[in-house]
């Protein structure tokens, strides 16, 4: 009944139909995985995509919580026998925590307080009689509670004020509102902790700083949270004050006589004793998880868009990971991304070894028949850019691409490199890496900390639970969208295929080592643990190229083969002549093959797939040359320069132009219109043009702009 309730809420708030979810959770609760549901059972879900579905499974575990902790409240207060049917009815219509919260606050166990030390005194009946606020006086009324334990009226209304106040401040319909008059209203203020203005001159711009709490973007809230932590910076929310304290005064206030003024000045304390830091607290936290939410959601798809950045794909490269006095650590790797031979050339001062360099890397290259250089982009990149490319044979067509470092030396330093480079120092494995981003960014990404890619926005500051799970179902996401070569890839990419965890992707390594290359899909049955419902949600995914069945390299899932199977009957051919033949797959009606499994979604990509088998979805890379600028010295106001996208958040997009200091592009000089969202306007990755505006190079910053440059050249890669 409660899983049916459920159902229907979820249904209405994100506007689907109640079997689209019933389907949706029944899936879940069988341990689909959202990649496969959204690929493969899109019937069950009516074509459901990812968010679509991660937001059933988000909201319905909400409901979970919010269910479990109604049950806790309601045996609370039944065990306290204070249970009413009209509260219970209240209790069970709460749509949120804060509200269910709101209904428990009075009869939540508590330490001791000023209102329980006057109720134990016997003070409660003198706080009820003044809240009625009839004509009679406080003073003759308080002096029937003056005794052993109280010593005189001014302490018998001392302590019934503290009970009003305490009232005031659990009272469900002050707090709710309260917290609408916060939603609305609160000002964020940030003021400088006095004596720390030089210490804290980072967070200079914060020293005299408020704004309304609804408009503050995440990314401000989240660094004037960090002063505050790091002890420069002491922040308030607050709403106006006089506008609170009358919303609690209406609610209890009914008389103009002595015993509404001793209310008066019982519910003024409760509002700053008691109610404006609970509410503080209170949107603190919200404030924080929305923050949080904001933040985890650009790192999510800037994450995304990286893992999917354009491969150069299998061809033989030579990989350069810079230095100046340390030298150039060279490698060489086969279009498989195996490391053949390394090297260190010294091509910059001090020693200036030119000749031998280029003696050194000329040979290489002709003897690994190397057909793309990847450099990285740390320290001296952009000296050996010029290097390379002032020797590289002209009639070579050897391509030159500069590769992000970020997370490089934490890879080479990792468990996983030692474990795949034994005999190699950090240097070796680090240029290794290098490469291989090249050819497969999402192969060799994987295995790097998503944290310590360097594309994210105060990810040290958002709540690391959910940063970690919403990165590893963005790297799941990639990895099952390209799909895995399952004959060539590492434990760390097959760990994030759809059904196999670390301990099945390593039995597939072992398989594959002991046994030799996987001939068919059909073979994964043997890897020791895989069952029927592993194979189920992981083998669509996996590709064997070579294999004697084509559909083994193809996102065709084995449960569909028979489908395939038999439209190549009906025409009088095989299936690989199926997929060579475009005409012969044009004579195709679908709706003659739809089974009670497999519907005209699940053919429409069966087909789709059959047209391009194992297709991968990434764009093509492209390559790319800075100008002739080395050094922010060499920058000059108003220089229109070509870059990179480097790193995207809700203020503007960080870009390289060379000069081994990103600039920014804010977010009001991206565009001649207004522009909500960077990410509408830029990828990661993506070429751009952009304009010098401003150059301070005391504190090493660099102000760019899009406007009225570029043209059609700051258009989305493609």
């Amino acid at each position: 009944m409660e899983t049916l309730v459920h159902i229907k809420t979820i249904a209405q708030k994100f506007r689907l139909h109640d079997w689209q979810v019933e389907n949706t959770l029944r899936l879940f609760d069988d341990g689909a995985t959202i990649p496969f549901i959204s690929r493969y059972r899109k019937e069950m879900t009516g074509s459901l995509n990812e968010v679509q579905l991660t937001e059933i499974r988000d909201e319905y575990e909400r409901l979970k919580e919010l269910e479990k902790r109604r049950e806790a409240v309601i045996k609370s207060i039944e065990e306290q026998e204070k249970m009413t049917p009209e509260l219970l009815a209240k209790i069970n219509a709460a749509l949120t925590m804060s509200q269910l919260e709101d209904l428990y606050l009075p009869f939540r166990p508590k330490r001791k307080t000023r209102a329980s030390v006057a109720r134990a005194k016997g003070l409660e009946p003198l706080a009820l009689w003044l809240l009625e606020q009839n004509q009679g006086d406080p003073e003759a009324e308080a002096e029937k509670y003056v005794g052993d334990n109280v010593e005189d009226t001014a302490a018998a209304l001392a302590g019934a004020r503290d009970i009003i106040a305490e009232m005031a401040s659990e009272n469900e319909q002050v707090r709710g509102s309260l917290r609408r008059l916060y939603e609305r209203d609160a000002v964020i203020t940030s003021k400088v902790v006095k004596g720390k203005e030089q210490e804290g001159a980072k967070f200079s711009d914060y020293f005299e700083w408020s704004e309304p709490l609804r408009r503050c973007p995440s990314h401000r809230l989240l660094a004037m949270r960090r002063g505050e932590e790091e002890g420069f910076l002491r922040l308030t929310i607050m709403p106006s004050e006089e506008e609170a304290q009358s919303l609690v005064e209406k609610q209890f206030v009914k008389a103009n006589n002595d015993s509404a003024r001793q209310v008066r000045e019982a519910v003024a304390d409760g509002w700053s004793r008691l109610l404006a830091p609970s509410m503080e607290t209170e949107f603190r936290k919200t404030s924080k998880e929305k923050a949080d939410e904001e933040a985890i959601r650009v790192f999510a798809e800037n994450l995304r868009q990286l893992l999917l950045a354009p491969p150069l794909g299998e061809k033989n490269v030579l990989a350069i990971d810079p230095g100046q006095r340390t030298g150039c650590k060279l490698v060489c790797l086969d279009r498989q991304g195996a490391l053949l031979h390394h090297d260190v050339i010294y091509p910059h001062p001090p020693q200036n070894e030119t000749a031998r360099s280029v003696s050194r890397m000329l040979s290489l290259i002709d003897e690994f028949a190397i057909e793309a250089v990847a450099i990285g982009n740390g320290t001296a990149s952009r000296e050996t850019e010029q290097f390379v490319r002032s020797y590289l044979p002209p009639e070579s067509g050897i391509k030159v691409f500069m590769v992000s470092e970020a997370g490089a030396s934490i890879y080479s330093a990792s468990k996983t490199a030692r474990d795949e480079f034994p005999d190699h120092d950090v240097t070796v494995r680090g240029a290794v890496s290098i490469g291989r981003r090249l050819m497969d960014p999402l192969a060799e990404l994987v295995k790097i900390d998503p944290k310590s890619i360097g594309v994210g926005q105060y990810q040290h500051d958002v709540d690391q639970t959910r940063l970690q799970a919403s990165l590893d179902e963005v790297v799941m996401s990639c990895v099952n969208a390209v799909g895995v070569e399952v004959n060539t890839a590492s434990p760390h990419l097959l760990t994030y295929v759809s059904g196999i965890g670390p301990k099945m992707a390593q039995n597939i390594v072992d398989h594959r080592t002991e046994n030799g290359p996987f001939r068919s899909r059909a073979e994964l049955m043997k890897v020791k643990r895989m069952g029927e419902k592993a194979f189920e949600q992981a083998a669509g995914f996996l590709r064997i190229r070579g294999a004697a069945n084509p559909l083994d390299a193809s996102a065709v899932h084995p449960e569909s083969y028979h489908i395939v199977e038999r439209m190549a009957a009906d025409l009088g051919c095989s299936v690989s002549d199926l997929i060579k033949d475009e005409i012969k797959r044009k004579t195709i009606r679908i709706e003659k093959y739809v089974t009670a499994d497999a519907g005209v979604p699940t053919l429409k990509d069966i087909m789709q797939e059959l047209a391009r088998p194992g297709r991968d979805p990434r764009q093509a890379i492209q390559e790319f040359s800075f100008a002739d600028i080395h050094s922010i010295d060499d920058l000059r106001e108003g220089m229109v320069v070509p870059g990179i996208v480097t790193n995207i958040t809700r203020f503007g997009a960080f870009v390289d132009i060379g000069v081994k200091q990103d600039g920014l592009v804010h977010v009001s000089q991206m565009a001649d219109r207004y522009v909500d969202d960077p990410a509408k306007i830029v990828k990661l990755h993506q070429h751009v043009t952009v304009r010098v505006v401003t150059v301070d190079r005391t504190r090493n910053r660099i102000q760019l702009s899009m406007k009225g440059v570029g043209g059609g050249k700051n258009s989305r890669m493609r």
